[in-house]
């Protein structure tokens, strides 16, 4: 027969159990709720680089060309490994003169040509200057 501290302390148990269970069945639904508002915002996330992508890729292509900056300090000079080797072989230059004319090594005109590597900021508006001269031009240049 059980005594009644038996008694008290399994209907204490009991109680404690079901309180338990209502608070962690409360958590659960939350900790559910959470899941759902995290996945939620990471789609949102994504779809939101996304359209970012694509914005900037049609504001690269929709960009006007024809305008012109204020001043020399707004130029934004741009290289293309292609561009540079068919102003090469237009001005009918071999690698070694091209770099004499820009002032760096025949091996750094070989690796920008190829893609290898870019070259310095510093050197884009020389390459800028060589693109607006002539194949006569070009040849004083390397006559002096």
């Amino acid at each position: 027969m059980s005594t009644f501290a038996e008694q008290l302390k399994s209907e204490i148990a009991r109680i404690a159990k079901k309180e338990i269970r209502a608070e962690s069945k409360t958590l659960k639904i939350l900790a559910t709720q959470q899941r759902a508002e995290v996945a939620a915002l990471k789609r949102r996330v994504a779809e939101l680089e996304s359209a970012l992508k694509r914005l900037n890729k049609a504001g690269a292509r929709s960009a006007p060309a024809t305008t012109l900056p204020a001043n020399d300090e707004d130029v934004k000079l741009r290289f293309r490994a292609g561009g540079f080797a068919s102003l090469r072989k237009k001005l009918d230059l071999t690698a070694a003169q091209m770099a004499h004319l820009l002032g760096v090594s025949p091996q750094s005109v070989y690796h920008w040509e190829i893609g290898k590597s870019r070259p310095r900021a510093s050197q884009l508006p020389a390459i800028s200057a060589v693109r607006k001269l002539g194949k006569k031009q070009v040849l004083e240049r390397l006559a002096a």
